[in-house]
């Protein structure tokens, strides 16, 4: 149950990610320049004013350092290219194991 909701959730990171990559791609022909939307972009307008929330609650309970050089660059990261890794990253854990020992023939 657990792989099935990983690669579940796996195809809808990826198939956002194919969204926004079309979107930007089409804001860049428009515009005859590379254009591409920030993860902070994206967030805020899916959750709206929660996301700066983010910074206070890192440095408090986790680490300063942490906020400053990863998140600040990983939330200027393209939402696209965030999306993709991450879907491809849960579709590798959903996948099933390998067998341990042996050929299988029969399936």
């Amino acid at each position: 149950m657990v792989r099935f909701l990983l690669r579940l959730l796996g195809y809808l990171f990826v198939a956002a990610g194919f969204v926004s990559l079309v979107i930007d791609g089409a804001r860049s022909i428009a515009n005859s320049s590379l254009q591409y939307t920030p993860l902070r972009l994206a967030l805020s307008t899916l959750w709206g004013e929660r996301v700066n929330a983010w910074q206070p609650a890192i440095e408090r309970n986790v680490h300063p350092l942490l906020w400053d050089p990863v998140m600040v660059n990983l939330l200027l990261a393209p939402a696209a290219l965030i999306a993709f890794l991450l879907g491809f990253l849960l579709l590798k854990l959903g996948t099933p194991p390998d067998p341990k020992i042996g050929i299988v023939t029969r399936r």
